[in-house]
């Protein structure tokens, strides 16, 4: 018989740390996507796209797009998960934007890359859920609207994502749309495989 789990308060120094390695890991994502010329999905794929099309660094716009969903991560989830969002969203967009003039690629394999991809950025989002923080976005909004008018989060990312990717068909080649899909597959496979309250419950 399993035993049961504890829910533990995390300490100062266990969150820093824990932003720190997931929103470098994430960052290290976004360098590798980038790279590649991929995209991926939610408010992070958003950013990349509009960099893609306007040429203004990712951070910026991650950062700027997230601005609207503060309000209802505070309506939805409180002040505590709000304030610990809006340090991992600055964090990431500062990293992001910074890391390429650490980290250079000279050559990538796409298939390889998407992979190494998907697996750093859904360990990031992990450490970060564990910590009770998000990277914001259509996520919050999807679970405000659940609560308000009863449509599934899931179909609110679903249709996000799908006008996102629709979008990306006319902007980028088929064979990196398809490469961005199946990023996007991986990541949302780590989270739904590792990330359940009956094994870990962050505070």
């Amino acid at each position: 018989m399993a035993e049961p789990h504890h829910s533990i308060n995390h300490t100062l120094a266990e969150d820093a740390q824990a932003f720190a390695l997931g929103t470098t890991m994430c960052s290290l994502g976004l360098l590798i996507l980038t790279n590649l010329g991929l995209i991926t999905g939610q408010t992070a794929g958003l950013a990349v796209l509009l960099s893609y099309l306007t040429g203004i660094k990712f951070g910026v716009l991650f950062f700027l797009v997230n601005i609207p969903f503060y309000i209802l991560a505070y309506m939805r989830m409180g002040t505590r998960f709000t304030i610990k969002t809006f340090i991992a969203v600055a964090l990431l967009s500062v990293i992001a934007d910074q890391l390429p003039n650490f980290v250079k690629f000279s050559e990538i394999e796409p298939l390889v890359g998407t992979l190494i991809m998907a697996g750093v950025t859904g360990l990031g989002l992990m450490v970060l859920f564990r910590h009770g923080a998000s990277l914001g976005g259509v996520g919050v909004l999807a679970l405000y609207l659940q609560d308000k008018t009863g449509f599934r989060a899931g179909h609110t990312q679903l249709i996000f994502d799908a006008c996102l990717f629709t979008v990306a068909f006319f902007v980028l080649p088929l064979p990196m749309v398809l490469y961005s899909l199946l990023g996007a597959v991986i990541v949302n496979l780590i989270i739904a495989t590792n990330h359940r309250k009956d094994r870990y419950v962050a505070l």
